[in-house]
């Protein structure tokens, strides 16, 4: 007997699956997906998981790739593995060999948070540089398509203070920048990714994911989504590496991964979209909006500049303009206040399956 997701998780991945999507295209299909120990990744194999328990006649066969096995259990506690999913436990910098080969592949392998690219920066470069080459040269000989995770870094500098980024608003980058290793990499990966689809005819496509939260974060991740909600789940005062001045467009993890799901089934090849929240939050007013919706005013104080972590990236105002994507039909539904509420019964709920409690021993971030 399938164990069974919490009851937010359940209701977001029936959420997506209700989106009027071409999802009868995935029928039968081998899907690969890296970094399905990670956030997005993780919530990407649950979904497609979830899509073979409600619809048996999808018949998926999943793949995830991930480096630990009890890593990959640990992020998908509620899922067969092995059985309703392969594990393929490899690095992604090596060639991967299937029993048979893959229809899609989603690569979604690379450090994320400022703390582990900033502790990693070669891996963080090869995950993102021969990694994508390996995959795209495994689409190639299999004749799949390619979703490949990228990243608003690649825009650079918003030096014309452009409002809403587009897909071709792109600034500088200093390739010698301690945060170039994250940045630069993703550019050289969406670059392999267009050349494999001219050369070559790859199907390859592009999500470049903004900021993102929700069930199955990480509480030692870095960000400072991370640490607030660690902080509220621990009934620690708020601090903050900065005057919380600093603004991001935060999206919910299943709005985020139905629109990876609308480039899949409904996006060109070769071509990248934005995915993300249009709205921007400031890390002040989210930490205020967290403490406000953990009913915890009274005893929860915040203060600025107090913890000795990385501080936010500098960052020049503008969120995604989603309107490309938004074509394909896709918007971001979740209210950040109903996201936050979400993301925190899901913890909860996890921290009282025994083994899983919230890990509040972290570093600043």
């Amino acid at each position: 007997m399938n164990a069974a997701p919490d009851r937010v998780l359940a209701e977001d991945l029936d959420r997506v699956l209700a989106a009027p999507l071409p999802w009868e295209a995935l029928e039968g299909r081998r899907v690969l997906v890296t970094g399905a120990s990670g956030f997005i990744g993780g919530h990407l194999v649950e979904a497609l998981a979830w899509l073979n328990r409600r619809r048996p006649a999808a018949g998926l066969r999943i793949h995830a790739m991930a480096r630990d096995l009890d890593r990959l259990r640990q992020r998908l506690p509620w899922l067969d593995i092995p059985g309703e999913v392969t594990p393929e436990i490899q690095d992604v910098t090596h060639p991967c060999h299937l029993d048979a080969p893959p229809d899609i592949i989603v690569h979604a392998a690379s450090p994320a948070s400022p703390r582990h690219y900033l502790q990693r920066p070669v891996d963080t470069i090869v995950a993102n540089t021969e990694g994508t080459r390996h995959l795209l040269d495994l689409a190639r000989q299999a004749a799949a398509r390619l979703l490949f995770l990228s990243s608003g870094a690649v825009y650079g500098e918003n030096v014309l203070q452009t409002e809403a980024i587009g897909e071709e608003d792109f600034g500088g980058d200093d390739p010698l920048a301690p945060r170039a290793c994250y940045s630069q990499s993703k550019r050289l990966a969406e670059s392999l990714c267009g050349a494999y689809h001219r050369q070559f005819g790859v199907d390859a496509r592009i999500a470049r994911v903004s900021h993102c939260y929700g069930p199955g974060m990480r509480l030692d991740d870095g960000r400072a989504i991370a640490d607030l909600l660690a902080d509220v789940l621990t009934d620690q005062d708020i601090r903050l590496d900065s005057d919380g001045g600093a603004s991001r467009p935060f999206c919910y993890v299943s709005d985020t991964v139905l629109g990876l799901f609308h480039i899949l089934l409904l996006g060109q090849a070769g071509h990248a979209y934005n995915v993300g929240e249009t709205r921007e939050t400031t890390i002040l007013e989210l930490a205020r909006r967290l403490v406000a919706v953990a009913g915890k005013e009274t005893h929860l104080s915040i203060r600025a500049g107090a913890r000795q972590g990385v501080p936010p990236a500098a960052r020049d105002s503008g969120h995604f303009d989603i309107g490309k994507i938004r074509r394909l039909g896709w918007l971001p539904r979740m209210e950040l206040e109903h996201g936050l509420e979400r993301t925190l019964a899901s913890l909860r709920l996890q921290a009282a399956i025994p083994g899983r409690g919230v890990d509040a021993d972290r570093q600043g971030g």
